[in-house]
């Protein structure tokens, strides 16, 4: 006679193990590959969608579900949805080297490609090939942080580039139209001349308009600006260059 398996044990293969430990226990989760980090940036919100199966475990490896009187000690609930949160805010992801190797490169390549799209050589205001820029990220020691997504690395990437390579790079520039009444134009030309790096062109009628050069840094200072001063009545939009 074959032996039975116990009823709180399951068995999963090809999974990313998300691992908790409360209340003196480890408790785990098993997620499809390249979930997890779609659920913590916001992409996926379907637990149905992250959950290979809907269920928690003390061990997943070896099929053991974890129990309920066990739930209920280190999270106060049984209720599955509310521990499954819990959990994949924060647990800790577990991966093989191996995977762990591939995807710290991939995510290496998708912030190289994200910055190259940032940056110019400021001599030739032309950009730089990806491979230039991967030059550059490792001349300056540059290390990804797994865990952060790509878009939240590239600021804190050029930055770098900046300082520690030997590649020139500057941030690709923006061209603006700044628009408010013509009457508030003398108490504030000062201030968003100042936030340019220069100024394209002028026109003076029942608005003032003018149209700027600037660091995509300055935008949000300049939106602020109109917002804090003008309340509504100025208005700040991106132009092609």
């Amino acid at each position: 006679m074959p032996i039975q398996q116990p009823s709180n044990q399951i068995k999963l293969t090809n999974v990313s193990v998300v691992r908790l430990k409360k209340g003196g226990k480890r408790f785990e989760i098993a997620c499809y590959k390249n979930k997890v980090q779609e659920w913590r940036s916001g992409v996926e919100t379907n637990l149905d969608d992250v959950l290979q199966i809907s269920n928690v475990f003390i061990n997943v490896s070896k099929g053991q579900a974890a129990k309920s009187d066990d739930l209920e000690k280190a999270f106060g609930t049984t209720e599955l949805d509310k521990i499954v949160n819990e959990i994949l805010k924060k647990g800790e992801l577990q991966v093989g080297d191996k995977e762990r190797a591939h995807e710290l490169g991939n995510l290496w390549k998708d912030i190289a490609t994200k910055v190259a799209e940032k940056v110019v050589d400021p001599s030739t205001q032309r950009p730089y090939p990806v491979g230039m820029i991967e030059k550059g990220m490792t001349e300056a020691g540059f290390s990804v942080k797994q865990g952060k997504g790509a878009k939240s690395q590239v600021l804190e990437c050029i930055r770098q580039l900046q300082e520690k390579s030997s590649l020139p790079v500057q941030r690709v520039r923006m061209r603006v139209r700044v628009t408010m009444p013509a009457k508030d134009e003398k108490r504030l030309k000062e201030k968003i001349v100042e936030a340019a790096e220069s100024v394209e062109d002028e026109d003076w009628g029942d608005e003032w308009e003018v149209i700027l050069i600037i660091d995509p840094g300055q935008f949000k200072v300049l939106n602020e600006l109109l917002a804090n001063d003008l309340k509504g009545k100025g208005r700040i939009e991106t132009m092609t260059l």
